[in-house]
């Protein structure tokens, strides 16, 4: 076996263990692949579909008033829901509210407003999962990138998954890299001990693949070097069903070219 093709196999199978991860992490009950539906609170106490209880806001708070037939718990404890209970959130805040059954109850706040989201466990999608269809492994898609810093962090309006919300991005540079003989660039946002997030669409969204996908990097080295590998492009949860409010690209992250690697459109 030569250096390269054992070189490529150790790079195949640490891909590999990545995919493993991934499916696993969304394998999980009550995670994104149990999304049912998404629903906003009336102002007037009312009933939602698929859920009992009466709910609604005012002002910052939430509210679900439900009684001993409506079999609802709180989601933590376990402790029946009689009566009116409430919850104040921030805008982006989410939190697993109140369960029935398989079902657990989702609120959250987004673009002010309040919604819930139904999580089941027992979701066709859920119950049908085998991991999420990919392409294989491919080197030709691990490029060599420079991360070009903004002397300061800039902050752009861009669209989610749900024309209702709108989301704001934090992007703190440009990732350069060369594909096929031509330059070019997206802009990235930090992520976690100091990662880089970058939010991409290319010529292949909506054929084989979602109509945008996510790719984290490393952090960049000393000298501002950094591994764009496409095989880790990854899906929003609103690839997989409707309810999710996920963050578009920021303008001009658009490849024209078709980045056939990492995940594949799920619902083709």
């Amino acid at each position: 076996m030569s250096m390269n093709t054992a070189e490529l196999d150790r790079l195949t199978q640490r891909w590999e263990r990545f995919r493993t991860g991934r499916d696993n992490s969304l394998a999980v009950q009550h995670g994104w692949l149990t999304l049912t539906s998404l629903q906003w609170l009336p102002q007037v106490p009312s009933p939602l579909l698929g859920v009992p209880g009466l709910w609604s806001y005012s002002g910052t708070t939430a509210s679900l008033t439900a009684s001993a037939d409506d079999h609802l718990t709180l989601a933590k404890s376990g402790e029946p829901v009689v009566g009116t209970i409430t919850v104040e959130l921030v805008d982006e805040q989410s939190v697993m509210w109140v369960a029935a059954g398989t079902v657990v109850v989702e609120l959250g706040m987004r673009a002010n407003r309040y919604m819930i989201r139904t999580r089941d466990s027992q979701a066709p999608l859920m119950q049908n999962f085998t991991g999420v269809p990919v392409f294989d492994y491919n080197h030709d898609f691990v490029l060599s990138g420079n991360f070009e810093r903004y002397a300061q962090p800039r902050g752009e309006t861009i669209k989610t998954a749900n024309p209702q919300v709108p989301g704001q991005a934090v992007l703190v540079g440009d990732v350069c890299f060369e594909l096929g003989g031509s330059r070019y660039s997206l802009a990235a946002e930090e992520g976690d001990l100091g990662s880089l997030l970058v939010n991409f669409h290319d010529a292949s969204n909506n054929v084989s693949t979602a109509p945008w996908r996510r790719v984290e990097l490393t952090k960049p080295r000393p000298d501002g070097t950094v591994v764009v590998d496409f095989n880790r492009a990854i899906n929003y949860p609103s690839a997989f069903s409707d309810f999710g409010t996920c963050p578009s690209p920021s303008a001009g992250n658009t490849l024209p070219v078709a980045i056939e690697a990492g995940e594949r459109n799920p619902r083709k």
